[in-house]
């Protein structure tokens, strides 16, 4: 993994809207940007294409995005922060492992219906799958490193620990859990097709207590 690349894009997803605010017309063509992508996929879109939706002009557009894949990064780093507010939203409070490890299959695959991302697996999957794939290492490696700086907070984290591993709970622990959270959850998000029922809440929240979040965390310390 390039660890400059990781670095600069864990800066970017660390960052709030502020600097849309202070700019609207960024967050204008952001948004504009969403909406042509969902609707016609990244290929088939154009710059012009966004600014015409945006409603401002071509250099407007270019004077803050100097190429078509800057404006597909800029929008995709978005969409990750939007979902990593709704993950910590619903899962930052929860008292266990076990169950931020369930609620966030759950919001994952509830998101995944409504994302860009999920809209481009539709779409334009040549597009999509390689962030997800081939080149989705860096922006991979950094919701691994968030997520598992969300599950080293929770209560009872120390209780992973195997037998001769020092007493606290450690980031790099964290690290291990969060990987093949993500790993697991990204392969339910591109092949749904499974006898575990995904479209189902309560039943995928059941199957991921039951097995998603042993396999997860591993066997309790001896």
């Amino acid at each position: 993994m390039n660890t400059t690349r990781t670095a600069v894009l864990a800066r970017a997803l660390a960052a709030d809207d502020s600097a849309d605010a202070a700019d609207p017309t960024t967050g204008r063509i952001l948004d504009a940007a969403r909406d042509q992508f969902s609707t016609f996929g990244v290929r088939r879109s154009t710059v012009e294409d966004v600014a015409r939706r945006a409603r401002v002009g071509r250099v407007t557009v270019y004077r803050r995005f100097d190429t078509k894949n800057a404006l597909v990064e800029a929008v995709l780093i978005r969409e990750a922060r939007r979902f990593l507010a709704v993950f910590d939203a619903e899962v930052a409070a929860l008292p266990t492992m076990e169950e931020r490890i369930v609620a966030g299959f759950v919001v994952a695959l509830r998101d995944a219906r409504t994302s860009l991302i999920g809209r481009l697996l539709e779409l334009e999957p040549e597009t999509a799958l390689p962030f997800l794939t081939t080149r989705g290492g860096p922006i991979l490696g950094v919701l691994r490193d968030y997520l598992a700086a969300s599950f080293v907070r929770a209560p009872d984290a120390t209780a992973l620990r195997g037998p001769g591993d020092p007493a606290e709970f450690h980031t790099e622990d964290g690290a291990r859990v969060a990987e093949i959270f993500v790993r697991l959850t990204v392969s339910f998000l591109l092949t749904p097709q499974s006898i575990v029922p995904l479209d189902d809440e309560p039943r995928a929240r059941e199957f991921a207590r039951r097995f998603l979040a042993p396999m997860v965390t591993g066997p309790p310390a001896q």
